[in-house]
């Protein structure tokens, strides 16, 4: 079996954060996120059936959705369920190969493919759902938390700060500080313009950054 490793002093933990209070089930992410991956070094993500009527396939990230009841009533809670990539990760203490295994300079679970035989230990151990057979390899996927995308410093980091308004002509109707609908307008599209932009391009991307940086660290026996 695999041993987890002792992190060091100081060693950061990477996550990823849903507020699952906004959360309305677009799917969108989840879909991004299998555009992403398949084109990718972590790709190909196979679709089985896709055009039948029980379409299915890999996924790294699923929604899925439950009916609450509260005081107002029934309520829809969404879930995005990809790997949380434990502190305590039992796929990678189950793991016979030592093909799962957790990452000491930032946490991350990754698989190593070529020591994966398809035996899905590690998705029975999963309390969350988070492996996903890949039957035409005949190994295990699992969501990477994109680090092909963390480390690699061709990508355009979006920005911290909100775009800026600009100020509204005089003679208009409105004051010299607010912005014109024109311009909320606008400034609305450049964010938007400015999102997609940050998710940078699959095409022309460096494809040994994944593999640099995930073998990075070797699982410990």
């Amino acid at each position: 079996m695999t041993m987890l490793p002792e992190r060091a002093p100081g060693a950061k933990k990477l996550g990823l954060v849903i507020d699952l209070d906004t959360c309305v089930g677009c799917h969108a992410c989840a879909v991004n996120c299998k555009e992403w991956n398949t084109g990718g070094e972590a790709g190909i993500l196979p679709d089985y059936d896709k055009y039948g009527p029980e379409p299915d396939g890999v996924w790294f990230n699923r929604i899925h959705s439950y009916e609450t009841d509260g005081e107002g009533g029934s309520r829809t809670v969404n879930v995005p369920r990809s790997c949380l990539h434990c502190e305590d990760a039992l796929c990678v203490t189950v793991c016979p190969t030592g093909a799962s295994y957790k990452r000491v300079q930032d946490g991350i679970v990754l698989v190593d493919t070529d020591k994966c035989i398809g035996c899905q230990l590690c998705s029975w151990a999963c309390p969350y759902g988070a492996r996903e057979l890949d039957e035409k390899a005949g190994v295990m996927r699992k969501c990477t938390l994109c680090i092909d995308r963390i480390y690699d410093e061709n990508l355009r980091r979006p920005s911290a700060s909100p775009p800026a308004s600009q100020p509204a002509r005089r003679g208009h109707g409105t004051s010299a500080t607010s912005p014109t609908p024109t311009a909320r307008s606008r400034n609305s599209s450049r964010s938007v313009a400015a999102s997609i932009c940050s998710r940078g391009s699959a095409i022309g991307r460096p494809t040994s950054t994944f593999r640099r940086a995930a073998r990075r660290s070797r699982p410990h026996r």
